[in-house]
C-alpha cells in the first residue's frame, strides 16, 4: 500500500511531466513551424517552463515527501527510485543556471540553423562556447551531487548507469574491428558491381504519402501521430501525441523514406509506453540507448534487411513506376547498404557510423573536461575523422557543423547512437529466435511479429529495468558488441 507523501509525489511529477510536454511541443514547432523572428521569445518561453518544471522538483516539500515516502509492489518502488534519483539531479542545480541554459541552448540552436548553410563556424563559435561553459557549470555541479566524473554526470542524463569507462573498450574494441573490416567490405563491395540508380523524379507528396503509409502500416497510429519537415530529422511530442520530421529531395527518395523508417521506430517505442504509469517516471522510456535501440532495430535491423527490401521494392515500383531491375532486393540492398567513407554522420552506413559516434565521444568529453576549447573544434575534428575513416571534410558544414546537438546542450547524448546499434543486433537475434517466421512477415511488410514481441519485452517495460538490466531480461545476457559486429560479418563481410 502506497502513503499520502507517495500519492503527493505521483501528483507533482505528473504536472511536472505536462510542463515537459508542453516544452517538447514548443521544441518540435521550432523546428518545423515557427517563423524565424520567433526565435527570442521561444527561447525565452522554454527557459520559464524549465524554470517553472525545476521549482516544482525542488520544492522544499519534495524532500519531504521524498523521506517519508514508500511504496509496495515492483512498478511503484521503481517509481519512487526514480523519483529520488531525478530530485538529487535537479537540487544540484540552482534554477538560475537551468534557465540560463535553456535560453543559451535555443539561442545557440536559432544561430547554428542560419550558419550551417553558410559552412562558418566562427559565427556560432561565441554561442557555443557559452553552451560549453554552461554544460560544463552543469557536470560539475551533477558530479558533486550523484559522486561520479562530470562527463559521466552528464551521460547519466541521457542513459542511467552508462559511464565512460563503460563505454570507452567497446569503442576501442570496434575501432579495432573497423581498420580491417572496412576495407574487406570495400573490396567485396567493389567486386559485386556498382548498383543501379533509381532513376526518374520522386514528388515530395508521393514519397511523404510512401511514408506515411509505410510507418502506418508498421503500426504507428496516424490519430496519434504528425510528420513533418524541418532541417534535422527527429522524432519529439509525447507519448499520446509524436511527432515526426524528415526532409525530402526528389532525386533520392531514400534520404525521406529510411529517415522516417528511422524515427517511426522512435515514434513506436513511446506509443508502447505503459500507459497506467503515464507522466510518471517508470513511465518513461528506459534512456536515449534503449531508444535508439528502438529507432535502428526498425530502420537498420528490420527494414533494410532483405526480406523487407523484397516488400519495398513492390511499394517503390507501384508508386514510382521504377524499373524492375532498380527495385530487386539485391540492387536496393547495394544502394541503401553501401559502405562508402563519408563526411555525414547521418548518412553513414553501418559499418562506419559508428566512427562517427566514438569521434563525438572523444571530442565532447575534451570539451567538458576542459582539454578542448571551442575554438579548437574544427581542426580537432578533421583530424580525429582522418585518424577514425582517413577522410578530411572540406569544410566546417561537412564537419563540426552537421549536428545540432551540442548547439542544442546535448553533452552525453552521442554514445547513446552506438549503444542502441549494438543493443538493436542484440535484440533483433533474441526476437528472430522468439519469432521463427519474423522474416518471412518482413518480406510481406509484415512488422507484427517484431512489434509484438518489442511491446513485451521493450516498449511496455518503460523504466522499469536499467539499459542492461533490460537487455538480460529481454536477450539473457547484458549488451554484448560481438552480437553487432557478428551482424555487420554476416551483411557486409561475407564474399
Amino acid at each position: 500500500m502506497t502513503n499520502t507523501a507517495y500519492a503527493s509525489l505521483q501528483s507533482r511529477f505528473g504536472r511536472i511531466a505536462a510542463l515537459n510536454e508542453a516544452a517538447a511541443m514548443l521544441h518540435w514547432d521550432a523546428s518545423a513551424m515557427m517563423p524565424a523572428g520567433g526565435g527570442a521569445a521561444r527561447g525565452e518561453q522554454l527557459a520559464t517552463l524549465a524554470g517553472l518544471a525545476h521549482e516544482l522538483l525542488t520544492a522544499p516539500v519534495v524532500a519531504e515527501d521524498l523521506a517519508q515516502a514508500h511504496a509496495e509492489g515492483e512498478w511503484e518502488s521503481a517509481n519512487l527510485a526514480l523519483m529520488r534519483r531525478t530530485h538529487t539531479r535537479a537540487t544540484a542545480l540552482p534554477t538560475s543556471l537551468v534557465e540560463a541554459t535553456t535560453r543559451a541552448n535555443s539561442a545557440c540552436e536559432k544561430i547554428w540553423r542560419d550558419v550551417k548553410a553558410r559552412a562558418d563556424f566562427a559565427m556560432v563559435r561565441p554561442a557555443l562556447t557559452e553552451v560549453v561553459a554552461l554544460q560544463r557549470e552543469t557536470a560539475a555541479a551533477l558530479s558533486v551531487a550523484l559522486g561520479m566524473a562530470p562527463y559521466d554526470a552528464l551521460m547519466d542524463g541521457y542513459q542511467r548507469g552508462v559511464t565512460a569507462a563503460d563505454v570507452e573498450p567497446v569503442f576501442a574494441a570496434y575501432e579495432a574491428f573497423l581498420a580491417e573490416a572496412l576495407p574487406r567490405a570495400e573490396e567485396i563491395q567493389a567486386k559485386r558491381g556498382a548498383p543501379v540508380p533509381l532513376t526518374g523524379t520522386f514528388p515530395v507528396p508521393a514519397q511523404k504519402a510512401l511514408c506515411q503509409a509505410l510507418s502506418a502500416s508498421i503500426g504507428l497510429e496516424y490519430d496519434h501521430a504528425r510528420l513533418d519537415e524541418s532541417l534535422h530529422p527527429f522524432c519529439g511530442g509525447t507519448p499520446a501525441d509524436v511527432r515526426m520530421t524528415t526532409f525530402y529531395d526528389e532525386a533520392d527518395p531514400a534520404k525521406a523514406l529510411l529517415g522516417v523508417l528511422h524515427e517511426t521506430g522512435h515514434a513506436l517505442y513511446e506509443r508502447g509506453l505503459p500507459a497506467s504509469y503515464a507522466r510518471q517516471p517508470v513511465g518513461e522510456a528506459a534512456g536515449m540507448a534503449a531508444h535508439e535501440s528502438q529507432s535502428l532495430i526498425v530502420e537498420m535491423q528490420a527494414c533494410r534487411s532483405d526480406a523487407f527490401l523484397r516488400f519495398l521494392g513492390g511499394e517503390l515500383r507501384a508508386r514510382f513506376g521504377c524499373d524492375a531491375a532498380e527495385v530487386a532486393p539485391e540492387n536496393l540492398a547495394r544502394l541503401w547498404r553501401r559502405v562508402s567513407r563519408g563526411f555525414i554522420r547521418v548518412d553513414a552506413d553501418e559499418i562506419t557510423y559508428p566512427a562517427h559516434v566514438i569521434l563525438r565521444f572523444r571530442l565532447e568529453k575534451a570539451m567538458i573536461e576542459g582539454a578542448l576549447s571551442v575554438a579548437d573544434l574544427p581542426t580537432a575534428w578533421n583530424e580525429g575523422l582522418e585518424t577514425l575513416l582517413g577522410i578530411r571534410p572540406p569544410n566546417d558544414a561537412k564537419g563540426c557543423l552537421q549536428d545540432i546537438h551540442w548547439h542544442d546542450g546535448a553533452f552525453g547524448y552521442f554514445p547513446s547512437y552506438t549503444l542502441g546499434a549494438m543493443a538493436a543486433a542484440q535484440l533483433m537475434k533474441a526476437a528472430r529466435v522468439a519469432e521463427p517466421g519474423l522474416d518471412a512477415a518482413l518480406a510481406e511488410g509484415d512488422m507484427a511479429p517484431l512489434l509484438g514481441w518489442l511491446r513485451t519485452h521493450v516498449h511496455g517495460k518503460g523504466s522499469l529495468l536499467g539499459f542492461q538490466d533490460l537487455l538480460c531480461a529481454a536477450t539473457g545476457k547484458p549488451l554484448d558488441p560481438n552480437d553487432f559486429m557478428d551482424h555487420l560479418r554476416a551483411r557486409y563481410l561475407v564474399d
